[in-house]
């Protein structure tokens, strides 16, 4: 096992996005090599993917929708997965991986992932159980490969946080600061290791079990460039840029903002246990109120920073991406961890409103904030 690209994460978005670009990748000769995987959490479906992930075959991606006018209804072989390993059952071979062959790290932990564990502490540096948390194991195996005298990382987190590179680093050196650790690895770090802001960008609307996705044409990961990356691969739909912020507004403020808002209307009147993103938009009400948020509320704040073509034109998609008849994308999982969402998703837009000066009333939005508070 000598995978140079080490993953956190067994969602179906990792499955049918970065783990589907690599394999595509890999066949044509333009990846790192292969991923190994690591399972963070304890619960049921993502040991029964580890296990899946282990057996010989690889897993299917379906990719269904329209792209370009066109149907698309393809099945890809995903087999670019090394290993799956379990942090609290394989933390030692974890970490004699991190500190020898892997060049990146992937991570997708989930809406709370980058919350910390009063339970973890420095006596785990040299421990053979994991840290609790997600940026404490990550501080454990960066520190094991500075003692190892191993090269710095690559790091890509793709969660769903603004900057989430430079926010996941700045927790990790807080939290090795926090523990005593010395300059020299602080610098390590900090400093040493590349802590890639990114987004990635795919609507992944159902599971395969036991290992497997089906998701939409519609796919990009925007990597805002750094000295010294190491990409794990390269893609047709991988975007390097100077500018991530624009995208990362966009993505945020048009089509996950629209997601958390049908999923609060789910949440709070009695629609059906199983409605999709597909029905939503055909009720002709919800499809209104949310078209009137988006004009209303959200697209002036665009207008204000000079960006209204590019966002209508991402909205248009967006548009299309909410009507793909081919996906059944059920609101209650878009539901999930839906309180913390809201933070992300629409207080920022309120925000950043206010911030240029706008008089918008942006009723929608406080409200559903309010009921959040409430």
């Amino acid at each position: 096992m000598a995978s140079p690209i080490l993953q956190f994460g067994t969602s179906r978005f990792l499955q049918a996005h970065v783990d589907l670009f690599v394999q595509q990748a890999l066949e044509s000769g333009q990846a790192l090599g292969r991923i190994t995987v690591v399972q963070t959490t304890g619960n049921a479906q993502s040991a029964q993917r580890v296990a899946a992930f282990n057996a010989p075959g690889g897993y299917p991606v379906r990719i269904r929708g329209r792209a370009d006018g066109v149907v698309v209804e393809q099945e890809h072989r995903v087999t670019a997965i090394e290993a799956a390993l379990q942090a609290d059952r394989d933390w030692p071979a974890i970490r004699a991986l991190a500190a020898g062959p892997v060049r990146v790290i992937v991570s997708n932990t989930g809406d709370r992932g980058y919350e910390l564990s009063a339970q973890d502490g420095p006596a785990l540096l040299d421990a053979d159980t994991p840290p609790r948390s997600f940026p404490a194991k990550l501080l454990v195996l960066l520190h094991q490969r500075y003692l190892q005298g191993a090269a710095p990382v690559t790091l890509y987190p793709c969660e769903l946080v603004a900057n989430n590179g430079s926010v996941l680093r700045e927790l990790v050196c807080q939290l090795a600061r926090n523990w005593g650790l010395d300059d020299g690895f602080l610098a390590y770090l900090g400093g040493a290791c590349v802590w890639i802001n990114s987004l990635v960008d795919r609507i992944v609307s159902e599971p395969i079990e036991p290992a497997g996705a089906v998701a939409e044409p519609y796919a990009i990961w925007v990597i805002e460039a750094q000295p010294n990356m190491v990409l794990p691969c390269t893609h047709p739909q991988i975007v390097v840029t100077d500018q991530l912020e624009p995208y990362e507004r966009r993505k945020l403020f048009l089509l996950n903002l629209g997601h958390t808002f049908l999923a609060e209307q789910w949440l709070r009147t009695s629609r059906a246990v199983d409605e999709t993103v597909l029905q939503a938009m055909a009720d002709p009400d919800l499809r209104a109120q949310l078209e009137v948020l988006w004009e209303e509320e959200v697209l002036p704040v665009f207008d204000a920073l000079g960006e209204a073509d590019i966002a209508r034109a991402y909205l248009a998609q967006v548009r299309d991406r909410f009507t793909n008849p081919f996906l059944a994308h059920r609101l209650a999982d878009i539901a999930q961890n839906h309180e913390q969402k809201k933070q992300r998703r629409l207080l920022p837009v309120v925000a950043l409103a206010a911030e240029l000066d706008l008089t918008l009333a942006q009723p929608r939005l406080r409200a559903a904030l309010l009921r959040e508070a409430a």
